[in-house]
C-alpha cells in the first residue's frame, strides 16, 4: 500500500501542460496510510524478535522515509512523531546485525536522538567505522562512549587497545586513571592498569595495583602472571650485566623469591597456559637451585618440544 500509494502520489504532483500542480489524492491517500503507519513499526518490531533483520530494515526505513516524503507533508513527523527515534534505532540495529555500513549509518542522525539508547547507538556505530577503517570516526565515537558511559563493558577496553597499539601509553594509563576514579574497585580497569604499567616498565606500582586486584578476587589467573612478571622481569634486567649482577646477587635471588610464588599460583589457576609460565618457573628453580622442581619443569618443557 505504502509503495504504490508513494508512486502514485509521485505522478499526483506531476504539472499539467500549464504547468499548474492539482492533488487529486493525497490528502485522502495520506489519511489512509497515516493511520496504517504504525504497522510499519509494529512489523520491524516483530520480524527483529525473528531476527529477520532485513525484513525488518525495510519496514522501519519506509516508517521513517514517510517523515520526508511529499505525500505525509501535512502529518509534519519529524517535528510530532516521538517514535521516530526508536524506529531509527531499530534500523540501525539490524543495518549493524546485517553488517551493512550503508544501512546502519543511513539513520543514524534521527537514531542518535533517542537517548534511551544512546549507549548502544555508539557502540553501533563505532563497529561500523571500525569495519569501514573509519579510525578518525572510530577514535572519536569510542572516546565520547568511554566520557558518557565509563562503566559500559564496550567502550574502555577499545580506547585502551586504541592508544595501546599506538604506544601512547601515557594516553592509555590517563584513561585507566579517570575510569578508577568513577569505580575504584572495578577488576576490569585494575587488571588493564596493571598490564600497562607492567609493559611500561613500572614494575612497583604494577605490583600495588596487582595486589589491590587480588585482594578484591584471588582466583583471577592473569593478575599473578602479571605480580610475577614485575618480579621476574628486574631479575633477568639485573641478570644480563654480569658486573651488576655479581654486586646485586642477594637482590637478584630475592627477586626470584618473590616471583616465585605468584608463578607458582598463576600454574595452579591456568595449568594449560604453560607457554606463559614453564619458561620463567624454569629459570627461577634453576637460580634458587631448586633441584626437584627444576627436573618436573626441564621435563615439561621437553614435553612441549615434541
Amino acid at each position: 500500500m505504502f509503495a504504490i500509494l508513494e508512486r502514485l502520489d509521485s505522478v499526483d504532483a506531476l504539472p499539467d501542460k500549464k504547468g499548474r500542480v492539482k492533488l487529486d489524492f493525497r490528502k485522502k491517500h495520506a489519511e489512509v496510510l497515516h493511520d496504517f503507519r504504525p504497522n510499519l513499526y509494529s512489523g520491524g518490531i516483530y520480524f527483529v524478535r525473528k531476527q529477520n533483520y532485513e525484513l525488518a530494515y525495510q519496514f522501519f526505513d519506509e516508517y521513517i522515509n514517510c517523515a520526508t516524503i511529499p505525500l505525509f507533508s501535512s502529518y509534519h513527523y519529524l517535528e510530532k512523531d516521538k517514535t521516530l527515534p526508536s524506529a531509527a534505532y531499530w534500523a540501525v540495529y539490524c543495518g549493524y546485525k546485517l553488517r551493512d555500513p550503508k544501512a546502519t549509518l543511513h539513520h543514524s542522525y534521527i537514531a542518535l536522538k533517542d537517548s534511551s539508547n544512546y549507549c548502544l547507538m555508539l557502540q553501533y556505530l563505532a563497529e561500523t567505522y571500525y569495519m569501514e577503517n573509519d579510525t578518525v570516526r572510530y577514535f572519536k565515537t569510542i572516546e565520547e562512549g568511554f566520557k558518557k558511559y565509563p562503566t559500559f563493558p564496550y567502550f574502555f577496553p577499545r580506547l585502551i587497545e586504541y592508544y595501546s597499539t599506538r604506544s601512547e601509553h601515557d594516553k592509555a594509563l590517563r584513561i585507566c586513571d579517570e575510569a578508577l576514579a568513577v569505580d575504584s574497585l572495578n577488576q576490569n580497569f585494575l587488571f588493564a592498569q596493571s598490564t600497562l604499567l607492567l609493559n611500561t616498565s613500572q614494575y612497583d606500582k604494577c605490583l600495588d595495583v596487582c595486589n589491590r586486584f587480588i585482594a578484591l578476587n584471588d582466583s583471577f589467573p592473569d593478575v599473578y602472571l602479571n605480580a610475577g612478571l614485575a618480579y621476574y622481569n628486574q631479575a633477568v634486567e639485573i641478570d644480563k650485566n654480569y658486573k651488576i649482577a655479581r654486586r646485586q646477587h642477594g637482590k637478584v635471588m630475592q627477586l626470584y623469591k618473590n616471583a616465585l610464588r605468584y608463578f607458582e599460583k598463576y600454574r595452579i589457576l591456568a595449568p594449560e597456559q604453560k607457554n606463559k609460565w614453564a619458561l620463567p618457573l624454569y629459570t627461577i628453580y634453576l637460580n634458587l637451585n631448586m633441584g626437584k622442581e627444576f627436573d618436573t619443569i626441564d621435563q615439561i618443557l621437553r614435553n612441549m618440544e615434541k
